[in-house]
């Protein structure tokens, strides 16, 4: 079984006493791709994807200033998110977006710096890796007046409603681990409905770990469980959801499929 993990953050110091390991059990359970995300500790460190993906023949990158850390940002951040956009393990700008929920950063700064960031992915023409929580609204709204060409709406929270208005947008949808948790029945309603060329999966390592391993550690290898879920959902094989979404995300982010 071929899978993909389009969103792993193994930078995280709860992955300093096994990280190599992590990444060789995610190869052992058929993960050949991880994409490591770059927001890391928020400027001015914006590398800290790149630094594992160069290490990793299996990794890609992602660059950007998540919300949390909007404050952090400085117009010097822009330019050097603007210069590792072309780096060759660089595939996306992300995550970015708005989150509402703890407001580590002010609403109106967390809204600036995001648009900022649409600009860069427009001028660079990359896709952008979207976080929100308790911000739909204010998410949708600004990515419909940005027109950008591409986007994966990552860990996806909405239902049905949020679906249509992101697959609206020619983004994809992306499953985490959420998806297996019992009470999380829109988030499955909206598993079932997305078309098939636009379904990605993903852990958020190591947060928000699947059924069975719910309460503990995510990590990459743990991505099966979601395909199995997502499968279960669409009454398919588990094979072709997870050949389905690692072609999916090879082609959104211009690997060779």
């Amino acid at each position: 079984m071929r899978l993909i993990d389009s969103h792993c953050h193994l930078d995280d110091a709860q992955f300093d006493s096994d990280r190599e390991a992590a990444i060789e059990r995610a190869g052992a359970a058929g993960v050949e791709t991880m994409l490591a995300v770059g927001t890391g500790n928020g400027p001015p460190d914006l590398e800290a994807g790149i630094r594992l993906a160069e290490g990793h023949r299996q990794m890609v990158a992602s660059v950007g200033v998540h919300p949390h850390d909007a404050a952090k940002a400085t117009p010097e951040s822009f330019e050097r998110l603007r210069e590792l956009l072309a780096h060759p393990k660089v595939v996306a700008i992300g995550e970015i977006g708005l989150d509402y929920h703890y407001n580590f950063s002010p609403p109106e700064v967390q809204r600036e710096v995001f648009a900022r960031q649409l600009e860069l992915a427009r001028e660079a023409a990359r896709p952008v890796i979207i976080h929100t929580r308790e911000a739909w609204a204010d998410t949708l709204r600004m990515l419909e007046e940005a027109r950008l060409a591409s986007g994966i709406m990552h860990c996806f929270s909405g239902g049905p409603e949020e679906a249509e208005r992101t697959l609206a947008l020619g983004f994809h949808i992306s499953f985490a681990g959420v998806v297996t948790f019992p009470k999380a029945l829109r988030v499955q309603a909206a598993a079932r409905m997305v078309p098939l060329d636009r379904l990605l999966i993903e852990t958020d390592a190591p947060y928000l770990a699947p059924v069975p391993h719910r309460g503990k550690r995510n990590e990459p290898a743990f991505v099966v469980e979601t395909a199995r879920k997502v499968a279960e959902l669409r009454d398919a094989p588990v094979e072709a959801i997870a050949a389905a979404t690692a072609d999916n995300f090879k082609r959104l982010v211009g690997l060779p499929v």
